[in-house]
């Protein structure tokens, strides 16, 4: 692992009332974001969308037509309700004008589970982080059909973009930051922001996020908090739409 990857660790480790984590999944997002406030934006990542080779399945062209062919028939896994992989197919399914089933994994299981049942023909697709479905992608278990961001992947670099694939104007990502519970000492809060920064900087963190399919993120703490505000708020839509409920 990373020196400075530990030392990061270490900044958030040691400090108590320290909280770090992303923004999915949205049920624990909101509730945090009422008692706490963010500070420090991390990175982001994309996911990719995947189909089982069971599926027949090969292009974002294909899987929106299957859809629309047979409304509500096709199914979705995710590694749980809330989670960013269910929020970022909603929003997917959304934007591609398709019905399908949600098929949320069971207590205890994660995504790893969820990636097997795709693989396994279970689901039809599925949206995932790049890392844990790479092996699976590589291969041949399962077919890519896009990265979820508004640029293709340094990762899998031939996938196309679900926007180049065909749903106009799609960008979806996983982003990671820090809080500090409301009431905590606003000279801890500029002390943790600057070791971090320092630890986010280092060539030897840069060089494990970029094999990670990472991109570091920089904004300000009101950049930060109107960010946040704003993902809120697409989250919030997007659950409202398919009559999701917060959790």
């Amino acid at each position: 692992m990373s020196r400075a990857l530990v030392a990061l660790i270490v900044v958030a480790s040691r400090v108590s009332y320290l909280l770090l984590r992303c923004a999915p999944p949205y049920g624990v997002f909101f509730g945090l974001s009422l008692r706490s406030y963010q500070f420090a934006v991390l990175t982001r990542q994309a996911y990719v969308l995947v189909a089982g080779n069971s599926s027949g399945i090969t292009t974002v062209t294909e899987l929106v037509a299957a859809a629309k062919a047979k409304p509500g028939e096709l199914s979705f896994g995710s590694p749980g309700i809330g989670t960013g992989s269910h929020v970022g197919a909603e929003k997917f399914n959304l934007a591609a004008g398709v019905k399908a089933v949600h098929v949320p994994a069971p207590p205890g299981d994660g995504i790893a589970e969820t990636i097997a049942k795709t693989v396994a023909g279970h689901t039809t697709y599925l949206l995932a982080p790049i890392p844990l479905a790479m092996a699976d992608i590589r291969s041949g278990k399962l077919r890519a059909l896009g990265v979820s961001t508004n640029r293709r992947s340094p990762l899998l670099p031939e996938v196309p973009t679900i926007a180049e694939a065909g749903v106009s104007g799609f960008d979806y990502t996983i982003w990671y930051g820090v809080w500090a519970p409301a009431g905590t000492p606003q000279q801890v809060v500029d002390q943790l922001g600057k070791d971090i920064a320092r630890a986010m900087a280092a060539p030897d963190l840069l060089d494990w996020f970029a094999k990670h399919g990472a991109d570091p993120m920089s904004m300000t703490q009101p950049e930060f908090a109107r960010f946040v505000l704003s993902e809120s708020e697409s989250a919030a839509r997007i659950i409202k739409a398919p009559g999701m409920k917060s959790q």
